[in-house]
């Protein structure tokens, strides 16, 4: 709108936009006619209205990636398992998770991720959770593990 003193101000308006599937945070969508007026009497230049993601308690996006990450038993890692595992779109998906795996590996799950020309993955991210030694049975069995492996995992660090 022009103000009483001829200079272009601002109008607030509600617009409905479609958002199209596959957009990438930081992408911009152009509303033709949608911004300020022009100078003079010029017509009404374009609006860009940039895509940001929303936080999401469980999911973060690295460009078309999403990644999860998800606890497991020192066991299921140890030994291998099938868990289930949640997807943005798909629901819960049955994963392998391959025995003799560490805290921080990625599995991927191919075209899971942000759809696009090329769709990106979905990376769940294992992290190994620590039952506590809150009992007495629970302790004396950490003991029997202790006792059982030769196990050192900081014997990277040398002497």
């Amino acid at each position: 709108f022009i103000d009483e003193q001829g200079r272009p101000g601002m109008r607030e308006q509600t617009l409905d936009v479609r958002i199209p599937k596959g957009l990438r945070q930081g992408q911009q969508i152009r509303l033709a006619g949608q911004g300020g007026p022009g100078l003079g009497s010029g017509e009404a230049g374009d609006l860009y209205l940039e895509i940001e993601f929303e936080p999401h308690r469980l999911y973060h996006v690295e460009g078309r990636d999403v990644f999860l990450d998800v606890p497991i038993a020192p066991w299921e890692a140890a030994l291998g398992a099938t868990i289930e595992v949640p997807t943005p779109d798909a629901g819960k998906v049955e994963l392998q998770v391959p025995a003799g795996s560490s805290g921080g590996r990625k599995l991927r799950l191919k075209g899971k991720g942000i759809p696009g020309k090329v769709a990106g993955d979905l990376y769940v991210v294992l992290k190994i959770a620590v039952p506590p030694a809150d009992t007495e049975a629970a302790r004396q069995a950490w003991q029997a593990l202790q006792k059982a492996q030769s196990f050192n995992p900081r014997a990277h660090f040398g002497s």
